[in-house]
């Protein structure tokens, strides 16, 4: 059994959990090692207390479950099986009854909540995503280096997208020579959806990538990341088409005196708020803190969204081997959009950055 199942099934037997059944493609991977999405099929790992682990998977995908290196029982099932009865008889071969059983209940739907429950009648469900949560949050070497790597071609994304500024181009276009550089290189999928974001566009946060073209006078905001390995990463850069107004340089100032400083204050010790606030602070007493509506950053690996969640009422610690995002933003409508992002890693002195791409303000002319 891998350390990752060690750790949690120590977990069960210090919390009287005979069984643990995980349906989530994230969590299964991280304990299996084998990563698929099986789309409306049903991909579960059973673990147990006292027993051997089990995979659950459609038949097609049983050979890439064994090259993984899973090397346990796989429960492999036909589109016309019902995958429940097959779970059935495996569990029935390894224990007769469960008081307590643990699920992402955060994740697993109705319908395989009600299956699961028919198995275990008698059984109380916990919640287990916050150990899994935990046990994520702290990356090894290996996880360490493959989200370098994921960070450095995130870098070389920014670049191409730079060198792609041209007044008249539309944002999908610029978005179109990213990703397509990024596949040249070998990169076969995005964190999310690329953003890449110009003018009046650039002030909605989370905005959608359109015809709009590129003017002079522009702030352009690029977010984006790659997946490598199964691993994340996520960097946000904004960089001005010729020369813009004394309001706009204002707010690119002033998020990237936030972000310097949210990354500065960032070590072993300190709080998820206290990193937060540090940036909420400058952002505030610079007028612009009704126009900072999103938390600081987020944790950062195979998912591109996971703990630790960097918001000013989490008092959570940070600890060597964590990896997250700093990510301030100023987003006035008919103004100016400016989020400036890195990854970060802590250490055991303080943080390396991840993501290298310059963060002073660039004047593309």
């Amino acid at each position: 059994m891998n350390q990752r199942l060690e750790k949690l099934t120590s977990w069960m037997k210090n919390n009287d959990i005979q069984v643990t059944f995980l349906t989530s493609l994230e969590n299964v991977y991280y304990l299996s090692g084998f990563y698929s999405n099986p789309h409306e099929r049903l991909l579960g790992l059973a673990v147990f207390q006292e027993s051997e682990p089990f995979l659950v998977c459609p038949g097609m995908e049983k050979h890439d479950a064994k090259r993984s290196g899973w090397d346990q029982e796989i429960i492999a099932y036909s589109d016309i099986q019902d995958p429940w009865e097959l779970i059935s008889k495996s569990i029935s071969g390894r224990m007769n009854s469960a008081a307590k059983v643990a699920v992402e209940k955060e994740h697993m739907n109705v319908e395989r909540y009600e299956k699961i429950s028919a198995l275990f009648p008698s059984a109380s469900f916990i919640s287990a995503e916050e150990k899994l949560r935990k046990l994520r949050m702290i990356k090894d070497a290996r996880e360490l280096k493959i989200i370098q790597e994921a960070c450095s071609l995130a870098d070389y994304a920014i670049e191409v997208g730079v060198q792609e500024i041209k007044e008249g181009r539309t944002e999908l276009e610029i978005l179109s020579a990213v990703e397509f550089a990024l596949k040249k290189k070998g990169v076969t999928e995005m964190s999310f959806a690329t953003m890449v974001l110009t003018g009046a566009n650039a002030a909605s946060p989370h905005g959608n990538p359109g015809m709009t073209k590129i003017q002079k006078g522009d702030l352009v905001l690029f977010d984006l990341g790659v997946v490598i390995d199964r691993y994340c990463s996520d960097i946000t850069r904004t960089v001005a088409f010729g020369d813009i107004n004394d309001k706009q340089k204002e707010i690119y100032d002033t998020v990237l005196k936030a972000q310097l400083a949210a990354v500065e204050a960032s070590r072993p010790g300190v709080t998820c708020a206290e990193i937060d606030l540090t940036a909420r602070r400058i952002i505030a007493d610079a007028g612009y803190g009704d126009y900072f509506p999103h938390r600081l950053g987020h944790g950062l690996g195979i998912s591109v969204h996971e703990y630790p969640s960097m918001t000013e009422t989490n008092e959570l610690v940070l600890e060597e081997g964590m990896v997250f995002t700093i990510e301030p933003g100023i987003y006035v409508p008919n103004v100016a959009g400016v989020r400036i992002e890195d990854d970060l890693v802590i250490t055991s002195s303080g943080a390396d950055i991840l993501t290298k791409f310059p963060k002073e303000l660039q004047i593309i002319k």
